[in-house]
């Protein structure tokens, strides 16, 4: 596990955001499992919690990590498998059909921690994972950080809460104004080897006053006080003492269980992907050691509903013909209509090809005798 420290501005999201690609430096070059982070071969062996969980609120839980299980191309069956242990591993798998734009901030950040994990990375980059988490949820998510690094995860853990990067960290970079400015184990940063420090038992204060004077006589200071406990560790013992009431509570349910599935790939212990694949030769291996016998579950036998069958398969009755709606007519009296008779049109239209005279004058004489007839 190693951790990027630095004040706000020093630079720590902008390193990683150039591991991964989304940004470019103006100068030299970032690499990152041998490769660019941009290139889709080495981000898809990459797991990434941003500093702000950017999450579709209207999924559910289960719907989110399905949908970035499906952009890692993850077979359906795997990413059912992969989604519910998750779930139980963050311990959402009670709200997981709940909209995760209804989640606290600390619940955020547990689904974003799965989103992270669901394509098994063998590097994990964490950006202030810890945001929004109480102490409880902070405790549980830095015992989740140290089981994935035993489990062979290699982690990159940027913070400005030194506490955190204290507890899970191996070697840490401490950033300023973007260039590092210490870097190193953790234990040789901390140690003061120009000091020492006895713990015992409570002591009688004549044996305290003997150890004094030994300790002036080699000419050293000495100061006697008894240690105090940290309190996150008084505050998980107490919560932890209520939970042994059984007291409900409506937020997420404390876990520290890995998957089995996020296993490094050196190890060659992924459970999950030997559950999936099938051997080469097409034959099922066969099992190791003793088997246990499956008792069958013996099931109440139940009865057909004898009148629900006979409503199912009783004959359909034949639709009855509907009978047609026979509007009243209305009868209307013909209307006579004045039409000149054919002896009389070609009557005209001889008049015209051998008489003399213009079309229009006899269309006026036409028309004059049509009006002294119907005056007539």
């Amino acid at each position: 596990v190693f951790g990027l420290l630095g004040p706000n501005g020093s630079g720590k999201t902008t390193t990683l955001k150039l591991l991964l690609g989304l940004l470019y430096p103006t100068k030299g070059k970032a690499a990152v499992l041998g490769g660019d982070g941009s290139n889709p071969k080495i981000s898809s062996r990459i797991g990434f919690l941003p500093e702000e969980s950017y999450l579709y609120r209207y999924l559910s839980a289960r719907e989110t990590l399905d949908f970035y299980g499906r952009l890692f191309g993850l077979p359906p069956k795997v990413r059912k498998l992969r989604i519910e242990a998750l779930l139980d591993m963050v311990g959402l798998k009670a709200v997981a059909n709940r909209a995760v734009g209804t989640f606290s901030k600390g619940m955020a950040r547990r689904i974003g921690l799965a989103q992270a994990l669901i394509n098994d990375p063998e590097l994990l980059i964490l950006d202030e994972p810890t945001t929004g988490l109480d102490p409880i949820g902070t405790r549980q998510i830095k015992d989740l950080i140290l089981e994935l690094a035993k489990r062979g995860k290699t982690i990159l853990l940027c913070s400005h809460l030194l506490a955190d990067v204290e507890d899970v960290c191996d070697r840490i970079s401490i950033l300023y104004g973007g260039k590092i400015q210490a870097e190193g184990q953790v234990r040789e940063l901390l140690l003061q080897s120009d000091k020492m420090q006895i713990t015992t038992d409570t002591l009688s204060d004549n044996a305290v006053e003997r150890i004094k004077k030994l300790i002036k006589d080699e000419h050293a200071d000495c100061e006697v006080i008894s240690p105090m406990e940290k309190l996150e560790t008084f505050f998980i013992k107490t919560v932890a003492d209520a939970q042994q009431q059984e007291l409900t509570t409506s937020g997420a349910v404390s876990t520290t269980g890995i998957s089995d599935f996020l296993v490094a790939k050196a190890a060659k212990e992924n459970i999950l992907d030997k559950l999936v694949s099938a051997p080469e030769s097409g034959q099922i291996p066969p099992r190791s050691g003793k088997t246990e016998r499956v008792v069958p579950v013996e099931t109440a036998e139940t009865k057909p509903d004898d009148k629900l069958l006979r409503e199912l398969t009783k004959p359909a009755k034949p639709e009855q013909p509907k009978p047609v709606s026979r509007e009243r007519k209305i009868k209307t009296q013909p209307v006579e209509s004045e039409v000149p008779k054919p002896e009389q049109i070609r009557k005209n239209i001889l008049d015209r090809l051998t008489d003399g005279s213009s079309p229009r004058n006899d269309d006026r004489e036409q028309t004059d005798k049509s009006e002294n007839k119907n005056e007539d």
